[in-house]
């Protein structure tokens, strides 16, 4: 088995500081700009940053549909790591300033333990394709949220 892993980033027109506050609130703003593809979303303690516990079924394609159960970490200033308790799933959010100190520029990663074999060879291909477009399209909904 091999890692694969999924790196998206957007710049956002709005203060560091306030895009990180909304991507931790979990309750709040990012239940609202969640594409479709996350379905059962349900807060299941805290809300807020550290300490959140989180679920979502994420439906990466037609047939390909993943239960998460995530724990919310902030390891660092400006950083939120997600760990799925059902998978070696791992998000990592970080928030820095923008190109020239303006805005913010948001880098999410995920990683996970890919299969063998040939299915494992195809998911290291298209996997992190698809995950990317849904994180931009996540980071879309944030940065409509705060720029608008």
């Amino acid at each position: 088995m091999a890692q694969v892993e999924a790196t998206t980033r957007r710049d956002i027109a709005a203060d560091p500081d306030d895009v990180f506050d909304a991507l931790a609130d979990y309750a709040g703003v990012r239940a609202r700009v969640l594409p479709g593809q996350y379905g059962e979303y349900e807060v299941r303690e805290g809300g807020d940053g550290k300490g959140t516990l989180v679920h979502w079924r994420l439906q990466a394609t037609s047939k390909r549909v993943r239960d998460c159960l995530m724990e919310v970490d902030e390891p660092s200033e400006r950083r939120l790591v997600e760990r799925d308790r059902n998978s070696s799933m791992v998000n990592t959010w970080t928030v820095s300033p923008g190109p020239g100190g303006r805005g913010a520029r948001v880098t999410v990663t995920t990683t996970w333990q890919g299969a063998g074999g040939v299915g494992g060879f195809f998911e290291r291909i298209f996997a992190p394709k698809g995950l990317a477009r849904i994180h931009d399209e996540l980071l879309a909904n944030l940065a409509a949220e705060l720029e608008g």
